[in-house]
């Protein structure tokens, strides 16, 4: 490690829809909150961040806009998303340190050039003296301690809250990828849907993503939960309770879901013949918020009959990646050099 780097600080962050993670070399993960931003309506000055913003979801006064500044994994109020940033850095970096500062930021491969820019812009302006941005899956690879550099197949399948990224990856590089834009944010979608039209009751979205992750599954179970919930009938717009069970939360979750597994089998399709065979060997590695999804690893390998791992920190793989790609890449250029001296 040279002297420079010695002296800086670097930082690997997932931008998510739903949450921002901050990764900063020799700490570990220091942020994990809600990618929320509360804001007076007139003054635009920030209220609050985070945790405290998503408790201000859908019940601010009329003075004050509590919203998500991210959607579909891109930057949808450029405004909100440097704040955000800007308050995760500065609570972790003092700020005479920022000018020492280099950033790595996790994007969707399926973004465009425009909202690359944007999510870059949007980190220089919160004060780091370095940005670079690195694809998710990459990220959340190397965050997952596979060994891509080697030459063999690895498959990666990246659930997050806006997106979801299916890579091959071999000699640290891309060879097949596909992206969607839908993640866990559908899936409270689908619940919400599937509950107003089934039983006439209007939820939110913190209601629907309460049952996904407490009953919600992608296979059937011998055991059949059940939650009430609370909402606003659609008919007569009184509050109302109900009792829904796993069962059909399944139900609802089946149009999502099948759109993921669709996706996992177009880019095993599309692999080259030698890096399946690894893949199949290997299997293929889940991470991100989706993929705790009850049972989903079980459905996937039952639909493709190919082994599958969930990684051991699945939501902080993409911020973990992003910080070590640093090193990663300090690896590779040394590796490059001696190379270089063998072949002069």
């Amino acid at each position: 490690m040279s002297l420079i780097d010695k002296f800086t600080t670097d930082i690997g962050i997932d931008l998510g829809t739903c949450n921002t993670l901050v990764y900063v070399r020799g700490k570990g993960i220091v942020i994990n909150e809600p990618s929320v931003v509360a804001v007076e309506c007139g003054t635009k000055r920030v209220v609050a961040v985070g945790s405290a913003a998503k408790q201000m979801l859908w019940k601010t006064p009329d003075n004050i806009t509590a919203k998500r500044p991210l959607k579909d994994g891109v930057i949808a109020d450029m405004d909100l998303t440097e704040k955000m940033i800007k308050f995760f850095i500065q609570k972790v970096i003092p700020r005479y340190k920022l000018t020492r500062t280099r950033m790595k930021i996790g994007i969707p491969s399926c973004i465009t050039e425009v909202e690359r820019r944007a999510v870059m812009e949007a980190a220089v302006h919160a004060g780091a003296r370095e940005v670079n941005v690195i694809q998710e899956s990459l990220a959340a690879a190397i965050g997952a301690e596979i060994p891509i550099h080697e030459p063999a197949g690895h498959m990666v399948c990246d659930i997050g809250g806006g997106t979801t990224e299916i890579s091959v990856i071999s000699l640290s590089g891309m060879v097949v990828t596909r992206a969607i834009r839908l993640g866990g944010d559908e899936f409270d979608e689908a619940i919400i849907k599937y509950v107003r039209s089934v039983h006439n009751l209007v939820i939110g979205q913190q209601t629907a993503e309460k049952l996904k992750t407490e009953i919600g599954n992608a296979v059937p179970d011998k055991n059949i939960e059940k939650r009430e919930i609370k909402g606003t009938d659609a008919i007569t717009g009184l509050p109302r309770r109900l009792e829904i069970d796993s069962v059909e939360v399944r139900e609802a979750l089946k149009d999502p879901i099948t759109q993921i597994l669709d996706e996992i089998k177009l880019t095993l399709s599309t692999t080259p013949p030698e890096l399946a065979a690894d893949i199949v060997e290997r299997g293929i590695v889940m991470t991100g918020g989706g993929s705790l999804l009850k049972g989903f690893p079980k459905l996937i390998s039952k639909e493709t009959g190919v082994p599958v791992i969930l990684a051991e920190a699945p939501l902080d793989c993409v911020a973990i990646g992003a910080g070590k790609s640093f090193e990663l890449e300090r690896e590779i250029s040394s590796d490059r050099s001696i190379y270089d001296m063998l072949n002069n």
